[in-house]
């Protein structure tokens, strides 16, 4: 089994929902979003799980990382073409794990990528890997260890990811790859404010769409209204003083509700032989929301930018 020089498993693996998970993998997304800290630094594989995404679902995330890089300039991105499920996909670096807040003081780090902080737990990901090949295999909750053939055959089929955007999260110690944990940065950068990037009308449409499209993994018996205030970013705009007719207003607590924990991917099961993702205390859960706020994802991303339309 291969290790890193600081004694670090090198097959360590993360099951993602689609198309988060080959937006990490093509080097289109930075920051991988979840409730809690990285518990490793180094190589993660990156497992796609094996619900279909829906087109909506799709269409709101590339919207998205479209917004956020035209905020440094970039307009031109090339997303992949396939989004495929029960694959492993390739790999990729976790350098570091920030808090959302601290993500948004770190004024070294492009504004798009202080953008991607929607979640408690911001992971910080650089050098990806794709497979010229993804291979079929069944996933698991968490973090795991791929079986050693299947790391074996994946190790030699790893080709680079030339990023739209590369990245380098400068460590604060770099003999110490832990060294950049939640609450470490509010150490090396004590005078550091959360600094404001400028939202344009369809960014915020973008960020809230990406909301939406995220809330429908979330899991069972968490309190939607609460964890989602907990985000500093959604705070910021479901709360900013705007005018809005009636309706809208109707709309933008809807989408408020909706948004729940952000964390679009986190412990759900994971593979192509898990009954097409859901357990069935999930399926009670997700039709409890639906009979409260009826239609699928589509309909939540096109209510969260019909609310974001000024009055």
């Amino acid at each position: 089994m291969e290790r890193r020089n600081n004694g670090m498993y090198r097959n360590q693996c993360l099951t993602m929902h689609q198309p988060w998970a080959s937006l990490l993998v093509h080097g289109i997304k930075r920051i991988e979003g979840r409730s809690w800290p990285a518990p490793i630094r180094g190589r993660l594989w990156i497992h796609a799980a094996g619900k279909v995404p829906e087109d909506a679902t799709i269409k709101a995330m590339e919207d998205f990382y479209r917004e956020i890089y035209a905020v440094n300039g970039i307009t031109d991105l090339k997303f992949p073409q396939h989004y495929p499920v029960s694959r492993l996909l390739g790999c990729i670096e976790v350098v570091g794990c920030l808090r959302c807040e601290e993500l948004a003081c770190w004024k070294e780090v492009p504004e798009g990528v202080r953008l991607e902080g929607l979640t408690n737990f911001c992971w910080l990901c650089e050098e990806p890997q794709k497979l010229v090949v993804p291979m079929e295999m069944r996933g698991y909750h968490g973090v795991y260890n791929l079986e050693r053939k299947i790391y074996e055959a994946a190790v030699g089929g790893l080709v680079p990811v030339e990023s739209p955007l590369p990245v380098k999260f400068q460590l604060p110690n770099p003999r110490d790859p832990f060294s950049l944990k939640p609450g470490s940065i509010s150490v090396c950068f004590p005078d550091s404010k959360a600094s404001e990037v400028e939202k344009s009308s369809s960014l915020n449409a973008a960020i809230a769409g990406a909301c939406a499209a995220a809330s429908q993994y979330s899991k069972k018996g968490q309190n939607l209204e609460t964890n989602a205030f907990k985000n500093r970013h959604v705070v910021e705009h479901f709360t900013r003083p705007r005018q809005l007719n009636s309706n809208s207003l109707v709309v933008h607590k809807m989408a408020a509700d909706e948004v729940g924990t952000l964390v679009c991917h986190n412990n759900e099961p994971s593979s192509h032989s898990e009954h097409e993702g859901t357990s069935n205390s999930h399926k009670q859960f997700s039709h409890a929301k639906l009979s409260h706020h009826p239609g699928p994802s589509s309909k939540i991303f096109a209510a969260a930018v019909k609310g974001l339309r000024p009055a």
